[in-house]
This record gives structure tokens, C-alpha cells and sequence, in this order.
């Protein structure tokens, strides 16, 4: 997952899309009361919040530095997620929830469409798409890394 492609949709197409989708909607009805423009951004701002709540409270509340470590995972994951639905903001091609495209909208377009219009960005939705694919796959790898030294310490600590 961390060494494909942006255009590949792996993320999306993965069981984790699903788990995540619940977030990215509840986001929406969770923002939307700050207005249309963080109401859309909320459905994204949704879905990266869950799991950095997660990290904070397996790290800090329960004292978990291994679990917190797959929510950082987890977390990465979400912007590979996220990747293709930016870099897709002017073409619409993507499937919504409920089986329209950007493109065929009732209202007209998808989250990132709106926000890169509203913020004058949209000519750089491929690059914004590709930027937090980057993101996503270093945050992923440095989960790993963290998680694997973890284990270190713990097989080190056992004596063995």
C-alpha cells in the first residue's frame, strides 16, 4: 500500500476504505455546523481526527506506545486514502456515497472540488493529491518503524 501508486486507488479499494468512510461522513454532520466550506472539509478533517485521537489516548490515557503506533499507522493510511479524492477534484470521476460522481453530483460537485475552488487551488489538485499521498506512505513507514523498535525493546527487555 505504501509503495503504490496514487493513481492505483489501493487505499480505496482496501477493507480499511470502509472503516474509514463512517468517520469521513460523520465528520461532515460534526463540522457542518461551522458552515459549508469547514463542512465539507470535515468529511477529511473527520476521517485524520479518529485515528489521531486514538494514538493520543493509547499513549497518553493507557500508556500504550504500541498501539498508539498502528493508530500513527492508521493514520498514515488516511491520507493514501484521502490522495486519490484530491487529485481528483476536476475530473469527478470517482464514485460518491450513493452512487453519483463528482461530475453528476446532485449538488453539484465533491468536498475537494469545493474547497480547491473556494480556496483558488484547484489547478493543483494532482499535486495536493500526490502531496498527500507522500505524506500518507511516510507517515506509514515511520509507524513501522516505530512499532518495529517497540518490539525491539520489548525482545531485549525479556532477557532472551
Amino acid at each position: 500500500m505504501v509503495f503504490s501508486s496514487l493513481a492505483s486507488n489501493v487505499a480505496g479499494e482496501s477493507l480499511l476504505h470502509l472503516v474509514n468512510l463512517p468517520f469521513h461522513e460523520a465528520g461532515h454532520l460534526a463540522f457542518g455546523w461551522f458552515g459549508p466550506f469547514v463542512g465539507s472539509l470535515g468529511g477529511t478533517l473527520g476521517q485524520l481526527l479518529v485515528p489521531l485521537i486514538c494514538l493520543s489516548a493509547l499513549l497518553l490515557k493507557t500508556r500504550d506506545p504500541f498501539g498508539a503506533s498502528v493508530c500513527c499507522w492508521w493514520f498514515g493510511e488516511n491520507f493514501l486514502d484521502i490522495a486519490p479524492y484530491i487529485a481528483d477534484a476536476r475530473a469527478g470521476a470517482l464514485p460518491l456515497v450513493g452512487g453519483n460522481f463528482g461530475h453528476s453530483a446532485p449538488y453539484g460537485f465533491h468536498d475537494w472540488e469545493y474547497l480547491l475552488t473556494e480556496t483558488g487551488l484547484l489547478r493543483f489538485d494532482q499535486q495536493l493529491g500526490r502531496l498527500a499521498h507522500a505524506t500518507g506512505s511516510l507517515v506509514m513507514l515511520l509507524a513501522l518503524c516505530w512499532a518495529g523498535w517497540l518490539l525491539v525493546l520489548q525482545y531485549r527487555q525479556s532477557g532472551r
